[in-house]
């Protein structure tokens, strides 16, 4: 280990201080140039330093701070990732060491010049990525490495190395369903109607789920207009011991803490590969202590997987490695030609959602029948059901007010959101420039529009679809509308639509799914 720099006194403690810096899932640190008790200068070189108190020690980027009253000469500045990973109290006194550079960056040169690298390779660099040894240019070399060739052996023991860093939960019943869906859909808000469904069928389905990154909302965002989603370990479990599922955050129960952590560097560089979303995704699901696992693969022009051979090729990948890490893995080919449902956004997706769980006259029917085929292929697990019997199940559980009821439960055991939240008031209307039938919808372009508008973090604001796949329009008439809360979001997402609506009519019939 590095020794710390001690000023000729030897008194080489600075207090620490807590700063209210969102650094998304990187640790970093700050000190102010004129500190007396190290020297800046020496550290201007260095990535990282390593801070630490008593056997308490992390790894941080440094950044000197020249601006005078943000941090004392005395002081050590940690953002928010930092402070809480190192977990001491604010005053703390700490040290501070130039951090030598992780062992595992060998492996991830060897992989960028082509190498294949073994499971202990690949177990040292996530638990070197977990730990936040790694700055965002290393992780990002390794990702990018790794997108030009992982094999399926590589992808099989990244996902098991992932898995056994962080949290493990685990179960008394012998069955734990779960499911995914691989995304690129606004509106597929499936999960918050098919988990009280199994529930109240009485399989034990503990959904940990993720907010939005590029998307207008992810189902973490959605659940929370209705209830509390990020509840810890101890209190996710009580949910699911009383109402037999949950819809919770999965960043705050800590399962899979490298999956995230890669995740905040993916998205950027637009890295999307088959073998990082398998290892990603199943390394998630096998933290939360899942069993069985339904995998929901939308097919489209622009979704994120847009041909048969495509999907084909990544449902392989799937059931290589689930077979191998003990998960029951089935695939469902889903429609992914157009958004699910009519809200884009948290709370107009919510009120689909609940909507469809009252059974009301106006719940979207294909937010509902997609539902339902999800939720019968995941009650099907149930080794007491008649096989092939799950849909029409799931179809008795949902038109009987179970699974409504389900949902209360569920809702009140997380924590009722007292705040009745709304759409946006902000409104624009986007007409069809010509009258003809729907034929495509552009799912990208209309998510963009609904992130512009400012979901997910308006929690009232995206869109809600007016008009699908084979509808009859007439020029002029409304295609969908926008909502915002803000008039800046509201003019970039109005911008947006005038330069493309996203939407495409002529006068044939669609082409068939």
């Amino acid at each position: 280990m590095a020794a710390a720099f001690h000023t000729p006194d030897g008194d080489s403690m600075l207090r620490l201080r807590r700063l209210a810096i969102d650094t998304y899932r990187e640790n970093v640190a700050f000190l102010a140039r004129d500190c007396p008790t190290y020297r800046p200068a020496e550290f201007q070189a260095l990535s990282k330093i390593e801070v630490q108190q008593d056997g308490r020690r992390i790894l941080a980027v440094l950044n000197i701070v020249d601006q005078p009253g943000l941090i004392a000469p005395d002081e050590l500045g940690l953002a928010e990732q930092a402070f809480r990973q190192l977990g001491l109290a604010e005053g703390a006194a700490v040290e501070i060491a130039p951090a030598s550079p992780p062992k595992s960056l060998e492996a991830v040169r060897r992989k960028i010049a082509g190498a294949h690298l073994s499971r202990a390779e690949l177990e040292a660099i996530i638990q070197d990525v977990a730990a936040s040894r790694y700055s965002k240019t290393e992780i990002a070399a390794f990702l990018i490495a790794s997108a030009r060739f992982l094999s399926a052996t590589e992808v099989l023991d990244l996902t098991r190395a992932m898995a056994e860093v962080g949290n493990r939960l685990s179960w008394a019943d012998p069955v734990i369903v779960d499911k995914h869906c691989i995304g690129g859909i606004p509106g597929n808000r499936t999960s918050m109607i098919v988990v009280p469904i199994v529930a109240a069928h009485g399989l034990t389905m503990p959904k940990t789920s993720s907010r939005a990154i590029t998307s207008a909302a992810g189902t973490a965002d959605s659940m929370e207009v209705l209830a509390r989603v990020d509840l810890g370990i101890a209190e996710m479990r009580n949910v699911v011991e009383k109402a037999h599922g949950c819809l919770v955050w999965g960043g705050h129960v800590n399962l899979s803490p490298a999956d995230d952590i890669l995740i905040s560097v993916e998205r950027p560089l637009s890295i999307d590969t088959q073998e990082q979303l398998v290892a990603s995704i199943l390394s998630k699901k096998l933290a939360a202590g899942s069993t069985h696992l339904l995998i929901d693969i939308p097919v489209g022009p622009t979704a994120k997987v847009r041909s048969l051979a495509e999907a084909i090729r990544l449902r392989k990948l799937f059931e290589f490695v689930g077979d191998r890490v003990g998960l029951q893995v089935e695939i469902e080919f889903t429609d992914g030609r157009q958004p699910v449902g009519r809200g884009i956004g948290p709370v107009l997706e919510a009120r689909d959602v609940m909507a469809v769980l009252a059974n009301a006259p106006e719940a979207p029917h294909d937010l509902k029948e997609k539902s339902l085929l999800l939720a019968g292929r995941i009650i099907d697990f149930d080794p007491a059901l008649r096989g092939g019997g799950g849909h029409a199940r799931a179809r008795e559980i949902l038109e009987s007010g179970q699974a409504l009821a389900a949902m209360e439960r569920i809702i009140d055991g997380q924590g009722r959101n007292p705040v009745r939240e709304s759409p946006g008031e902000l409104t624009a209307e986007i007409a069809a420039p010509a009258s003809g039938i729907v034929t495509a919808i552009d799912c990208y372009r209309i998510g963009r529009i609904a992130r512009l508008a400012g979901a997910p973090m308006d929690k009232g604001a995206g869109i809600d679809l007016l008009a699908k796949l084979g509808d009859r329009v007439k020029q002029g008439q409304p295609l969908y509308r926008i909502h915002a809360c803000f008039q800046s979001d509201f003019r970039f997402a109005t911008e947006l639509a005038a330069e493309s609506i996203g939407y495409e009519l002529d006068g044939r019939s669609p082409s068939s799914p």
